[in-house]
């Protein structure tokens, strides 16, 4: 059961900043437009606090706390369109974070499995799932080690900077399954693309620069 006391509004002034938002990703160079349609879908202000609602449609990261922050949108589309998801995917996200990642990984018809190392997190966000009824698996744990349990994946994003790529979370990918991870230092990381071509083989490219909080367990940085 949900504690969140306010109403979460999704007023005319929201809609019209998130279709701002949406033409800018365009002109950055987005080009799904199932990815963009969702991001036009799922109300990210919802996944602030309240107090900072009117913060949610810059296309910057927000700090929401423990140390972690809430993905600038275009990192979001730009790692939600080389996921590729399809209508009935699964898909694995390591970091829940504040949960938007997810949402718009579900609001694309995928069945998402996400994990939480912050238990204050990992209880406020799902919470907020619960209130917004969006059916999302959440677990608490190290996400470094993946979820074998309800795998093979179609999908797997890492939304936290890594420093090696961790074999259990490719392996975890059904064939043709596409692994998103930022690897790199702690200040900037290249976003990379695992593409799992036939078991044992898999294609790895890299697309561009990007800067996340790092990512912890027992496969990312120390603790």
């Amino acid at each position: 059961m949900s504690n969140i006391k306010y109403t979460l509004e999704d007023s005319f002034k929201h809609r019209g900043r998130r279709k701002r938002l949406v033409e800018a990703l365009r002109n950055k160079g987005i080009t799904d437009e199932n990815v963009l349609g969702a991001i036009s879908k799922v109300p990210r202000h919802f996944f602030f606090p309240k107090d900072f609602w009117d913060d949610a449609y810059e296309d910057k990261a927000f700090p929401i706390g423990s140390g972690q922050t809430i993905s600038q949108p275009y990192t979001v589309a730009f790692q939600t369109q080389l996921l590729n998801v399809q209508p009935g995917s699964t898909v694995l996200e390591i970091g829940t974070g504040s949960g938007y990642q997810a949402a718009v990984l579900a609001q694309l018809g995928a069945e998402v499995y996400t994990i939480e190392r912050v238990e204050d997190l990992f209880r406020t966000t799902s919470q907020l799932f619960a209130k917004l009824k969006l059916p999302i698996h959440c677990f608490l744990g190290d996400g470094t080690i993946g979820l074998a349990s309800k795998g093979p994946f179609d999908g797997i994003v890492v939304t936290a900077g890594g420093n090696s790529l961790a074999e259990q979370l490719k392996v975890q990918l059904r064939t043709g399954g596409r692994l998103v991870v930022p690897m790199g230092d702690r200040s900037i990381q290249k976003m990379v693309l695992i593409k799992k071509v036939v078991e044992n083989k898999y294609d790895r490219t890299e697309h561009g620069e990007f800067k996340f909080v790092p990512l912890l367990g027992k496969y990312g940085w120390e603790t």
